[in-house]
């Protein structure tokens, strides 16, 4: 059969679903956030990764369109989308018998550790680059699964839901949560990251410790938003809890190597590791005592002592 727009459109209309509780909206949820992200010029390969932006933009779609009482995790339709036969799932090393044997994988950080991305059909990625077949396709998932929320879609195509919440909280200086806040993995996915990218924004990419700036052509860069005190114990996204370190240093302070004192200098214990240091580079002694790179564009500061100065993720 012709891989075409009729084609695919049957197959939007018939995805297999599960109905033991009544319909699940997994599936169509799924495949409107993808054409929602490829209409914000998101996604430019036929490559769907779990990513920050994928999970927020599925929970605004699920919050102004479900209304049932199934639980919007958004690792069961990105693994059970391959029973629909145009999506298809790229394991990570060393996990393609687990995605071969097809094992259910039912949680995000299950997902996110055995798959890189999913891809569709290539017809179909033709066609959902196309801005008339996307609004065709788009009106065939509403009808057939939303039918009572057709007048609304417009208005849910017109934000980008990852945009909002990093900016929110970018312009409020963070957040902390309650436990109640933290219960649903697929928020804790996007807040994360919000946290982190935020840090590193504030921080100009560049790292606190070593002030090294590496930006990809795309923005990629190698520095990470991390948390001073536990994020696990205290629930403290406020940027007074972040720090931007690159690679190394983030997973040395992970593990204690150095902490920072009430006047941001840095802390090394002497007995803690031995270094050499690379040839025209410094080793990280060389930096014990010298205060860190701080933001230059926000006022900051830490409000916990020495002993307290210590990351845990």
């Amino acid at each position: 059969m012709k891989r075409d727009l009729q084609y695919y459109a049957k197959k939007f209309a018939n995805l297999r679903v599960d109905r033991a509780r009544g319909v699940a909206p997994h599936k169509p949820i799924l495949l409107l956030t993808i054409i929602d992200l490829l209409e914000k010029g998101k996604i430019h390969r036929n490559e769907i990764y779990l990513s920050p932006e994928l999970t927020a933009n599925f929970l605004k779609f699920w919050h102004r369109f479900v209304s049932s009482d199934h639980h919007s995790n958004i690792a069961l339709p990105f693994f059970h989308l391959t029973g629909d036969k145009f999506w298809y799932l790229m394991p990570n090393p060393g996990f393609e018998a687990t995605i071969q044997a097809r094992v259910k994988l039912r949680s995000l950080s299950a997902l996110r550790s055995a798959v890189k991305y999913a891809y569709v059909d290539p017809e179909l990625f033709v066609l959902l680059q196309a801005s008339q077949s996307r609004q065709e396709l788009t009106t065939i998932l509403i009808q057939a699964w939303f039918p009572e929320k057709e007048s609304e879609i417009a208005e849910s195509f017109k934000y980008d839901e990852f945009d909002f919440i990093q900016q929110s909280l970018f312009d409020s200086g963070g957040a902390i949560y309650n436990v109640e806040d933290l219960k649903d993995e697929d928020r804790i996915f996007v807040r994360n990251a919000a946290f982190r990218r935020n840090v590193v924004k504030l921080y100009d990419q560049r790292c606190a410790f070593c002030k090294v700036r590496v930006v990809s052509w795309d923005g990629v860069t190698i520095v990470d938003g991390a948390h001073i005190m536990p994020f696990s114990e205290f629930r403290d996204d406020r940027f007074v809890n972040g720090l931007a370190l690159c690679k190394n240093h983030h997973w040395a302070f992970d593990h204690g190597w150095f902490g920072l004192d009430d006047s941001y200098r840095i802390l090394i214990p002497w007995d803690r590791f031995m270094e050499e240091a690379a040839v025209e580079s410094r080793g990280m002694m060389a930096f014990r005592g010298e205060r860190i790179e701080l933001p230059r564009d926000r006022a900051i500061s830490f409000s916990r002592g020495p002993k307290d100065a210590r990351v845990s993720g």
